[in-house]
């Protein structure tokens, strides 16, 4: 259901009630006396496991560590967040890089601060009784796909790279979130989904062991979600980005040594929150997104330019970036980690 968080049409922004937006932070008190900035977090959906990191750095106070007092809210998708964000709506935006890339692209004063999900979780999610395997069991099958979001634009390259023509799959177009159910149904012999998301909670909710055909396993890889902050907060408290940038990373990193209570840690931050089973899955998945080739072993959030490029060109092929630009337009790299 959360693949509507990657629309890229003309949606109107929604206003948010946040903190700060871009001026000078309030700030309160920690336990200790210690002075923290009020900063507000956005992210690109309801909360579900991906973002467990954050409620765990906030409760192991990873964040005041870093003089922040953090806010976390729930976004609408990822386009939202990324206009929120550049409108000063928001402090900083958790949100999908292609998001990203089309928002600049338009004009959209807004930048990557650095990418975490660096391997793609898109996928074609089925059954196992489908019997799903390989790009060349796609032959003849029914997909549930969102027009105009960034997996239904990407999986036609995904399909091209493994020999696999457009004809010899169909794509049913289907509302975000309706897509588990035209497959829990057998509307659709599958989905276009992310491997951190809707397929835990199809498997949940059908009982049925779920496949994952991933894109990133069979030739195409692109950038997924990260963190970004509006132009104005860039050049008016350029430290306060590498703060939440450093708190961001160690707070990742705590949690990937300690899932369990990172998952815990976010019990009560949503009526919406699946099961805790499903959080914890949907989580498992995403450690696994932390990297690519070239960030192995580096801290999370660790970016290369080599890697950005890849993504801007995967993303100008899918025809969703017109103009591409520099990866220094898109990626801040005053405020980012260092390798």
């Amino acid at each position: 259901m959360h693949a509507r968080r990657l629309l890229i049409g003309v949606i109107p922004l929604a206003l948010m009630v946040t903190a700060c937006g871009g001026n000078d932070p309030a700030t309160t008190t920690s336990d200790s006396g210690k002075k923290l900035d009020q900063v507000t977090l956005t992210l690109n959906w309801y909360p579900y496991g991906e973002h467990a990191p954050f409620y765990y750095g906030k409760q192991q106070k990873i964040f005041e560590k870093h003089g922040i007092d953090l806010t976390i809210q729930a976004g609408q998708g990822s386009q939202k967040t990324v206009q929120a964000t550049a409108a000063g709506q928001t402090d900083f935006g958790w949100a999908d890089t292609p998001a990203l890339l089309a928002g600049v692209d338009s004009g959209v004063k807004v930048k990557s601060l650095g990418v975490f999900l660096q391997t793609t979780p898109a996928s074609v999610q089925s059954f196992d009784a489908k019997g799903i395997k390989t790009p060349a069991d796609l032959k003849g099958k029914t997909i549930a796909g969102t027009a105009g979001d960034a997996l239904s634009k990407t999986f036609p390259i995904f399909l091209k790279k493994n020999g696999i023509g457009d004809s010899d799959v169909k794509v049913q177009n289907t509302d975000p979130a309706g897509k588990i159910a035209a497959v829990i149904s057998g509307k659709t012999d599958g989905l276009l989904g992310y491997a951190s998301d809707q397929g835990p909670t199809m498997q949940h909710k059908a009982d049925k062991p779920v496949s994952y055909l991933r894109f990133s396993d069979h030739g195409l890889n692109f950038y997924s979600n990260g963190l970004l902050a509006g132009q104005k907060i860039l050049a008016s408290q350029p430290d306060l980005a590498k703060r939440m940038v450093q708190a961001v990373s160690e707070s990742w990193a705590a949690a990937e040594k300690a899932p369990e209570p990172a998952v815990s840690s976010m019990e009560g931050a949503s009526e919406q929150l699946p099961p805790k089973t499903v959080l914890a899955e949907q989580f498992a998945t995403t450690l696994t997104l932390l990297h690519t080739a070239a960030t192995q072993g580096k801290a999370p959030g660790v970016n290369t330019d080599a890697d950005w490029q890849q993504t801007i060109d995967v993303f100008a092929e899918a025809g969703m970036v017109s103009k591409p630009k520099a990866v220094s337009d898109y990626w801040d790299q005053k405020s980012a980690l260092k390798g």
